[in-house]
């Protein structure tokens, strides 16, 4: 596998190709490189990414071929070989010759991470040939953990068999249990064929709720909403009010208030939680339609009838964050201050006291701020705001002439939050303050909780004689990211070493995927912002903080007169360097710019022959977008924070926060921003590009 995996380098980028868009000259391409390596392992390997494209694209009768192809020189990829031919063949309707693809599979392959994926397949195939009860014994094995496949060709061998009740009883456990899943749709019309009807056989009013909440919770809100709606007819008069509540929620999420509306207003009194759940949905429907006064007047129904439920909890933030981005600062102020005292405990009461604190030093009652900036510290020690309340606090500090607490409450911020935002803007200030004489011990510093991971991450090495690590390098080679990985992890687990989040995300990487790496060392280093350079190993920080698209990153940074790391930041915090990424906004690739503005700032540049799918391509969403964010810049006086923040809520709205009073500073305007998404996008961009300088130096 070694040899192999050094020969077939040369396959990536084809196979990458191939993979994202499967043209016709991406498939001859591979194609070529496979005929050129006929005999040799780097040629099975690329016919089986021939093949496997081709199964992407459901043209099963065109894999066939270069999967055989590939069948002579496959050796440790004979798994992946054998099941897509077997899959293909199935689905191409030549089903003995599925079944002879897949007779022995686990036999042939024992280690194989595909025996399960091979016996379901290997069982719709023995249905289909006419031996059921094989199919039944065989998927009945292999039948936990539960599995939407399986039990959908379990089903169906059940009804082949001639077992109709078994056979309703897998299929509706798809449809009932698993209504998310690709199989319910084939699940239920399979049921219909067996003659369920409307109603499926065995079908009581506790399945189809339970179908209904599955896809509540699975988002799929008009589904749900349907659901509940025909299930309002199979229950009695004293089940409806859950029902009809549950409904009215699904269509307001569903973005249907409207509808949602007269039901909530028709069912007339609940009791509890029902009625404070009633009143939020009723809420909720007001302020989106603008009717912020009767917005208000629900808060106040909850207020009276449910003053400790939850539904009032997330109606006063709600009414805070509404008065705020309507300037209604003494309205926001006493909401957020409820907020906080009703639910001391609760999940956004850290969060509320600190947007009290805020606004009360944009109030202008510098005293009163720094009672609470220290109330946040000491109430809230382990909340997420604890760092701006340092560095606020630090900074009156400082306005009242008194170094000393500025120094050691910067100090504390720098030390526990390295590479935070204002981590950053305390060392800035530290650098310009002198060393006390004699410096002064804050109890309420001790509050801050040291970081809880242990210190320092050592980095581990992969064994170098892993099977499954050498098979995962091979794919990874054909672009088969997905099975690289899953190879990885297989090794991983089995070899106990902490290698494998590196591993994977440098796999990801090596294929372009560098969103997806970045989710992995997320997910690995959850804490990493509060870690300082060396106690992480280099490969964690550069999956994070990757130099993707660099050579032209840098030339069209460059060229509008922008900090390379800074546009950095920004494409990681828009896209994660993906340049497929597509936003709901329908805003596209790596900047994420609208078409329209693609078009427009085009011309700007006269890039000729332009057309909106270029925005798909790195180096031309580089360049229109490194030009957009400059004009950006230009227009806000070179500040990159109002810029930053205009690239994520609109020019408009930057001009009429930086109408709502002065500002000491940039960093006070960006903390001041209303909306959580665009202050918190500032911030990070700023951090980021702040590592990335710590990382690698001068761009």
């Amino acid at each position: 596998m070694r040899q192999a995996f050094v020969a077939s380098t040369a396959l990536r980028p084809m196979a990458q190709q191939l993979l994202q868009d499967r043209s016709p000259a991406a498939y001859a391409g591979v194609e070529a490189y496979a005929r050129a390596h006929s005999k040799e392992d780097a040629g099975a390997l690329a016919w089986l990414v021939a093949g496997y494209a081709h199964v992407l694209d459901r043209e099963f009768a065109k894999a066939i071929d270069p999967l055989n192809r590939a069948k002579p020189q496959a050796g440790d990829l004979g798994d992946y070989v054998a099941y897509y031919l077997g899959t293909s063949y199935l689905q191409a309707g030549r089903i003995a010759e599925a079944v002879a693809a897949l007779t022995n599979f686990s036999t042939v392959y024992p280690e194989s991470l595909l025996i399960r994926d091979a016996q379901v397949t290997y069982g719709s195939a023995l249905s289909l040939e006419g031996r059921a009860a094989e199919a039944v014994a065989l998927l009945e094995k292999n039948r936990t953990p539960v599995r939407a496949d399986v039990e959908l060709a379990l089903g169906r061998a059940y009804a082949a068999a001639g077992e109709n009740v078994k056979a309703v009883e897998a299929l509706g456990n798809v449809y009932y249990n698993m209504p998310t899943s690709a199989e319910a749709d084939t699940a239920y019309s399979e049921l219909r064929r067996l003659g369920a009807g409307g109603l499926l056989p065995g079908a009581i009013w506790t399945e189809r709720k339970t179908r209904a909440d599955l896809l509540m919770k699975g988002r799929r809100y008009g589904d749900a909403a349907t659901e509940y709606r025909d299930l309002l007819n199979q229950v009695s008069a004293a089940d409806r009010p859950p029902i009809e509540l549950a409904m009215a929620d699904a269509l307001y999420r569903g973005g249907r208030g409207r509808e949602a509306k007269p039901v909530l207003l028709s069912m007339g009194s609940l009791s509890g939680d029902a009625n404070a759940q009633r009143l939020f949905i009723l809420g909720g429907i007001a302020r989106g339609s603008d009717d912020n006064n009767g917005f208000y007047d629900t808060v106040d129904e909850l207020r009276k009838s449910a003053p400790a439920s939850s539904w009032l909890e997330q109606s006063l933030l709600s009414a805070a964050n509404l008065h705020l981005v309507h300037h209604e600062y003494d309205q926001a102020i006493d909401l957020y201050r409820e907020l906080q005292q009703s639910f001391p405990h609760g999940a956004r009461a850290s969060y509320a006291h600190w947007k009290a604190a805020w606004f009360t030093l944009r109030q202008g009652h510098n005293e009163n701020a720094k009672t609470q900036f220290e109330e946040q510290i000491e109430r809230y020690a382990s909340g997420a705001e604890t760092p701006a309340a340092l560095y606020w606090r630090a900074r009156l500090a400082e306005e009242d002439n008194d170094p000393v607490m500025a120094r050691a409450y910067y100090e504390k911020l720098s030390e526990r939050y390295r590479n935070y935002y204002y981590a950053e803007l305390g060392r800035q200030r530290l650098e310009r303050m002198p060393q006390p004489a004699d410096p002064r011990h804050y109890a309420l510093l001790d509050r801050v909780p040291p970081l809880g991971i242990g210190g320092k991450v050592t980095a581990s090495e992969p064994p170098a004689d892993d099977l499954r690590v050498q098979k995962a390098q091979l794919l990874g080679n054909g672009g088969l990211v997905d099975f690289a990985v899953r190879e990885l992890q297989a090794a991983a687990s089995a070899d106990g070493g902490s290698w494998a989040p590196a591993e994977t995300a440098q796999l990801y990487h090596e294929n372009g995927h560098y969103d997806r790496g970045i989710q992995v060392m997320k997910r690995s280093a959850p804490s990493y912002f509060s870690l300082d350079i060396p106690d992480l190993p280099r490969p964690y920080w550069e999956a994070l903080f990757p130099k993707a698209y660099w050579a032209e990153l840098k030339r069209f940074s460059t060229a509008n007169g922008l900090d390379p790391y800074l546009v950095a930041s920004l494409i990681r915090q828009e896209s994660e360097f993906n340049p497929y990424a597509v936003s709901q906004k329908n805003a596209v690739g790596l900047m994420q710019l609208l078409p329209k503005t693609g078009k427009l700032v085009a011309k700007q540049v006269k890039l000729k022959k332009y057309n909106a799918s270029q925005l798909f391509t790195p180096a031309v969403n580089l360049q229109l977008g490194t030009r957009y964010f400059r004009g950006m810049v230009d227009r806000f006086g070179g500040s990159f924070e109002y810029a930053l923040a205009a690239y994520n809520a609109g020019s408009e709205r930057v001009d009429e926060w930086l109408g709502q009073g002065k500002y000491r500073d940039p960093q006070e305007f960006v903390e001041s921003i209303p909306f959580t998404e665009t202050r918190e996008y500032v911030q990070a961009i700023l951090r980021n590009a702040d590592v990335y300088k710590q990382l690698y130096g001068a761009p």
